[in-house]
């Protein structure tokens, strides 16, 4: 039935009848069409006549509405039936407005460019448009698309091509760099990788190495102390031993005997434990020196010489007393002098004969480092506590201006 399209479709709002009534000229229009012509006619007549004039959209006669209005007119019911079965149907080849519900899209909005429905035109946002037919917009339209086609000049289609080309020329060059990037964050931290593991294990190798020494230091003198304690024990025993014997031969004896032995143990030197300590302490130079290294400069820290040294040629944080000298031998030897002292001893030991420096290097080489370690200790002392000093100067002064500015307000 979509054939009949057209004799379904109301000659005002190009939509399917909706409510068809007939004029007494015998034409067909929606009930809301024509309500709509009247209030319009009604608007621009100064009094209203008993049967309201009308003005037929198709046949252009005059036509007389009762003053009830349109709905005395009569109902096409034969059209209502056929549009009633029409819609019933399914369409699938009608394309239909997806604003207003099952009306097709069979007129052509031609300030818009666009398919609308009759609703569209006359109670949609399409009103009072400009329209056309759809096989008149066909004709006037189908010479569109070549016109539209030759705006894709061969100009603008090599500009796309070579547009894609240096757009996938500048992709891959920044992938590139990227990737360039990525070998060089692993290959700088492998590097800082290896540098650190190296490290870590050269200051462990030293630990054991130290390690080793206490073992070989100590291990004899406490097995020593340990057989002293075995025969004391053994003594002891003996010692009870005699005091239950009752012949007299035999006790004198026996206790001459145990006299003779408590005085070779008597005789037997002591060792002279005097305290110690290890010497440097791996934590605190981590702390003092790893920590304040630039990452570049890692490489470059010195594996310190761990060992065993008197406890009283360390200075520790402890008492004011211990504070005080080290004051006072800071002020008393200038860091300065000693390392220029310790060149010079390092020029006139390059001076000297291969023999007379064959004997003298050892040593000469222990108090050296021993000088230097002293200075590099004094200066970190030394700038530290100028630090300090700045930082107390600095919160005195901002506290003079502080006071200065609150006087003055």
């Amino acid at each position: 039935m979509h054939h009949f399209e057209e004799e379904l479709t109301c000659s005002i709002c190009y939509s399917i009848f909706e409510d068809p009534r007939v004029l007494p000229c015998s034409h067909t229009f929606c009930r809301n069409c024509l309500e709509s012509i009247l209030q319009l006619s009604s608007n621009f007549s100064i009094w209203r006549p008993l049967r309201l004039p009308l003005k037929c959209p198709n046949c252009r006669s005059i036509v007389e509405i009762p003053p009830s209005g349109t709905e005395s007119l009569p109902i096409n019911f034969a059209l209502k039936a056929i549009i009633d079965k029409y819609q019933q149907e399914d369409h699938p080849d009608v394309a239909t407005c997806s604003e207003h519900y099952r009306q097709p899209l069979n007129v052509y909005c031609l300030l818009d460019r666009k398919l609308v429905c009759g609703h569209c035109l006359t109670i949609g946002k399409h009103h009072g448009h400009p329209i056309d037919d759809l096989q008149s917009a066909y004709m006037k339209e189908k010479e569109t698309p070549g016109k539209l086609l030759e705006q894709l000049t061969d100009e603008h289609w090599t500009n796309v091509c070579f547009l894609i080309e240096k757009l996938e020329e500048q992709k891959s060059y920044c992938e590139n760099i990227v990737q360039d990037d990525k070998k060089a964050v692993l290959q700088y931290f492998k590097k800082l990788n290896d540098t650190l593991e190296h490290k870590k294990q050269a200051l462990l190798a030293a630990l054991d190495e130290v390690n080793a020494h206490i073992s070989e230091e100590y291990a004899p003198l406490v097995e020593n102390m340990k057989r002293i304690r075995e025969e004391q024990l053994d003594l002891m025993s003996l010692n009870t031993s005699v005091q239950e014997e009752e012949s007299p031969l035999l006790f004198l004896e026996k206790v001459d005997d145990v006299r003779q032995r408590i005085k070779a143990l008597k005789q037997k030197q002591l060792p002279d434990i005097k305290p110690v300590e290890v010497y440097p302490r791996i934590g605190q130079l981590l702390k003092d020196v790893w920590s304040k290294t630039e990452i570049g400069q890692i490489n470059k820290i010195l594996t310190p010489k761990i060992k065993l040294i008197s406890k009283g040629k360390v200075c520790h944080k402890g008492s004011e007393k211990e504070r005080g000298q080290s004051k006072e031998l800071l002020q008393s030897i200038n860091p300065l002098t000693v390392m220029l002292i310790s060149m010079t001893i390092v020029i006139i030991m390059i001076s000297f004969t291969k023999p007379v420096l064959s004997v003298v290097n050892e040593v000469t080489l222990i108090y050296i480092s021993d000088i230097l370690q002293f200075v590099y200790q004094d200066l970190c002392n030394n700038l530290q506590a100028v630090m300090e000093m700045l930082c107390h100067t600095s919160n005195l002064l901002m506290e003079f201006m502080g006071r200065i500015v609150s006087f003055s307000f």
